[in-house]
């Protein structure tokens, strides 16, 4: 079994003999998502299940647009895709295709296949209603589940020519492009309990541990995820023998094995659309909520504990990807870049917060993308917050892909509303320490909380009311000189080697206009504290380029 990195750079290679095929290429310890030949940054939303008919999304679009989107993520339906078995009807994908292509924006499709938050709604009414072809998953008790057994050949055969032929239909139809990344299913798990329990199954499940997998675990044990290796430590970290032996016997072991059967499903058919469209694909995964156990989640999706397996089983999915709706996001975004895995985030909270969580992912960790969910549907103040934000992003990405992979980044965000604790950011040989103010200031003077740009219009409400976030990124520009984007940022600095003490230079507050930088004022006295910090107000974005130096 070829390591992951070995696969990714598979992938890459084949990309690039694909001339103007959107592909993944590796910049230092980065992956960057190519689109018409150019690295690309996904500022992304994702429509809500059930608004993926063009008739129905087409008012929404204009919105979509105007939220400095450059990608919708969307959703195409098993069920509205082929109603009856083998005439397929590609309408609904036509019109999305046509629409985003008039309003300028690309499409990343989601295959709501055999499995959409683990159950089988969007699978036809002529595969649900003929269980004896396609198998239901069964729970302990012999009852049978709204969800499709991952054991049986003909139900993943049958989803496999689906997807083939939806992405034989967007090689014909797309050949601009449109469609830049694919992800296979979505949110797979098993739910109320931890495996399926039909007769399949349990044969399956006594039955020896597949030799790939065992050989994977061997081949990267120093590597593996420190969950799945403590389980796999605690029955004793055999070589071979059957899932009990291998993995023991509790809700652990029994998560394992299902995630690799649902992870060897989603390969067949994640290769058959490759088959015909080699474009990026990727499978999510509903998270966990604390203290939760296999069964009482989505569980054996592409978790971060579960990473391992599915990269064994399921080589053909380019990475993994996390839906992020908890408060603590760093956290959870960060256990997605374990062992190289680039990062997308196809779904996020669409509250406030979702302006800085962008930030941080595109600043801290090389992200490909970002995408707060049921976009259409935002509102205020996070659809404006979102809007201001995406234009930093916007203006930055020449600069953000210039620097990514290379530890000239940096992103700013607040661990959790409780932390009251500066964060502390290494950046060459400075040391900075970043404080969070969310709300906005009342406005004892003139200018001390300007809204700039009718861009950020939409914002001094939501600050006055407390409601506005607070995070940003950071760029290493050269040795002694920054950029900072964000909002309600305060920045105090020192020089990493001690001895000497930092001071500002200049301070000026601008944008980028085709990856040039426009002067918009000088920063100094009030705006500074007198020289003692680099501050960005709360309640509106900002951009400021700042140059330090040192004195004893």
């Amino acid at each position: 079994m070829k390591s992951f990195a070995c696969l990714l750079a598979l992938a890459v290679a084949s990309g690039l003999g694909a001339a103007e095929l959107p592909h993944l290429r590796r910049q230092g310890t980065a992956t960057q998502l190519i689109v018409d030949g150019q690295p690309f940054l996904i500022r992304g939303g994702e429509l809500g299940n059930s608004s993926g008919e063009p008739g129905y999304l087409k008012k929404s679009w204009p919105k979509l647009s105007a939220m400095n989107l450059n990608t919708v993520v969307a959703p195409v339906y098993w069920d509205v895709i082929e109603p009856e078995e083998g005439k397929l009807d590609f309408a609904t994908v036509d019109g999305l295709i046509a629409d985003a292509r008039a309003s300028d924006l690309h499409l990343v499709l989601l295959w709501f296949g055999t499995w959409k938050n683990s159950m089988s709604c969007y699978v036809p009414a002529w595969v649900k209603l003929d269980q004896a072809r396609f198998p239901r998953a069964q729970d302990a008790a012999g009852r049978g589940l709204e969800i499709l057994s991952p054991l049986h050949a003909v139900s993943r055969d049958t989803d496999a020519r689906a997807f083939a032929a939806l992405m034989r239909h967007l090689k014909a139809a797309d050949p601009e492009h449109t469609v830049i990344m694919v992800q296979v299913e979505n949110e797979i798990g098993m739910i109320p309990e931890a495996r399926d329990r039909s007769s399949a199954a349990e044969k399956a499940f006594a039955a020896a541990v597949p030799p790939a997998l065992m050989d994977y675990l061997a081949a990267h044990r120093a590597q593996l995820a420190p969950e799945l290796l403590a389980v796999w430590n605690a029955a004793g970290g055999k070589a071979s023998g059957t899932w009990t032996e291998v993995f023991g016997a509790g809700p652990a072991g029994e998560e394992i094995f299902m995630a690799w059967q649902f992870a060897a499903y989603t390969q067949t058919v994640a290769a058959a659309g490759k088959a015909e469209l080699a474009l990026p694909m990727y499978a999510n995964a509903a998270l966990i909520r604390p203290g939760y156990q296999p069964g009482q989640y989505p569980s054996a999706g592409p978790l971060p504990h579960l990473i391992d397996v599915w990269r064994a089983a399921a080589p053909a999915l380019n990475f993994l990807a996390p839906d992020i709706y908890f408060q603590n996001f760093s956290y959870w975004a960060q256990l997605y870049t374990r062992s190289g895995n680039p990062l997308f985030i196809p779904e996020a909270m669409r509250s406030p917060e979702a302006s800085v969580n962008a930030l941080y992912a595109f600043g801290a960790l090389d992200a490909m993308g970002f995408s707060p969910f049921a976009i259409e549907s935002n509102t205020e103040p996070a659809a404006g917050f979102l809007t201001a934000s995406f234009d930093l992003v916007r203006q930055l990405t020449p600069l953000l892909l210039e620097k990514q992979g290379r530890g000239l980044t940096a992103g700013l965000l607040q661990e959790s509303a409780e932390s009251k604790q500066p964060q502390q950011v290494r950046l060459g040989g400075w040391i900075f320490r970043v404080s969070f103010e969310r709300a906005a200031p009342p406005q004892l003077a003139d200018g001390l909380a300007v809204v700039v740009g009718a861009e950020n219009s939409a914002l001094a409400a939501g600050g006055r009311a407390g409601a506005a976030p607070a995070g940003g990124l950071m760029v290493a520009l050269n040795d002694d000189e920054f950029l900072f984007a964000g909002i309600g940022l305060t920045i105090t600095f020192d020089p990493a080697g001690g001895g000497q003490q930092a001071g500002l230079l200049g301070v000026e507050e601008g944008r980028y206009v085709d990856g040039q930088w426009q002067h918009l004022r000088w920063l100094n006295g009030d705006q500074t504290h007198q020289g003692r910090h680099v501050r960005l107000e709360p309640g509106r974005f900002s951009i400021q380029r700042v140059k330090l130096y040192r004195y004893r």
